[in-house]
């Protein structure tokens, strides 16, 4: 296994968790971050006291401010931003990489104004023949961060980068699949954000755990149906990327996107639900985004639809739930 450093780019706590479990192979590893206050504090406490306190960083794992520096020999780089910040992240590192370097992420969800999913921006800046591989699945970043059992699944457009990085994030207490089908993995992450906000909803209304499985299921569906029509296969959404993340992000509360949910139905505003949760919430802009990509293909999505509503058109939650249930039957 090489020894070459990987870095990591994003100190959140998702970024922060996957270099942790990166560190656990023993391959030294670079954090960057752009708020250097922040990344100094980091260096004092050895943690990150924001979002994983309790995790004390291993001597392998070192923290900076400086992206060329971080970069500099690096063979493997992690993109861990919003989707919203990737392709800017891309642009600044893209000069910076080595000619061998290979790029993975663990970004969740549609660039909002082009409809691209993530790897589509890549290839867009970094070029068609670079290795790249996403990173998704059931993941809370305190559990990985922790060390908890965890299982999550690695698609790349090369076969022998994914095998790698499985190798080397894998470990006792982690488990990394590989995949070809970057598409499918990609859309399960960018869904199921959308669909977490409605099951919060559905809960928070008191709606009960029929209610909260039918969601689930048929979430599913839409999710699967949209994922076909972008070129994904049909198996990757019966696996951890799919119906994994769903089930995950549905139905705990550590889930952002389920307390956006949870919070509306208390009688919240977005605004004021954001500025509770005070972390990104990738399912509301998610929501916009998934109605373009769905409408341009003609894919028929309800209940991402009646999410939409909801957040941006001022539906109430018990209105869109009324629309839902009074569709016409169809054969299941």
């Amino acid at each position: 296994m090489s020894l070459a450093p990987i870095a990591v780019i994003g100190a959140g706590s998702w970024g922060t968790a996957l270099a942790l479990q990166f560190a656990r192979s023993g391959r030294p590893v670079r954090l960057w971050g752009r708020d250097r206050e922040q990344m100094q504090a980091m260096t004092d406490a050895r943690a990150n006291t924001r979002y994983l306190p309790d995790v004390p960083f291993p001597d392998n794992l070192a923290i900076t401010a400086d992206l060329e520096a971080c970069l500099v020999d690096a063979r493997d780089v992690l993109v861990a931003v919003p989707s919203h910040g990737l392709r800017e992240t891309l642009d600044r590192i893209a000069p910076l990489l080595s000619d061998d370097a290979r790029v993975c992420w663990a970004t969740k969800g549609f660039e909002l104004t082009t409809g691209k999913l993530p790897h589509q921006v890549a290839m867009e800046i970094l070029g068609e023949d670079r290795p790249m591989a996403v990173l998704s699945g059931p993941t809370f970043a305190t559990e990985v961060g922790a060390g908890l059992p965890t299982a999550m699944t690695i698609a790349a457009n090369d076969s022998a980068f994914a095998s790698e990085l499985a190798a080397t994030i894998s470990g006792n207490n982690f488990r990394a699949y590989t995949s070809e089908d970057m598409i499918g993995v990609e859309v399960g992450g960018a869904v199921k954000n959308v669909l977490a906000i409605g099951a919060g909803l559905s809960d928070g209304l008191g709606f009960g755990a029929n209610t909260r499985i039918a969601l689930i299921n048929r979430g599913l569906v839409e999710m699967t149906r949209l994922g076909v029509a972008l070129g994904a296969s049909h198996e990757t959404f019966m696996g951890l990327a799919g119906m994994g993340d769903l089930v995950l992000t549905c139905t705990d509360d550590q889930s952002r996107n389920r307390r956006m949910g949870l919070l509306l139905a208390a009688g919240k505003t977005v605004e004021e639900a954001q500025e509770e949760i005070r972390l990104v919430v990738e399912g509301v802009l998610a929501a916009k985004a998934v109605k373009k990509v769905a409408e341009d293909r003609y894919v028929v999505m309800p209940i991402c639809e009646e999410i939409y509503r909801i957040l941006y058109e001022g539906v109430s939650p018990r209105e869109a739930v009324s629309t839902l249930m009074g569709r016409a039957l169809k054969p299941e």
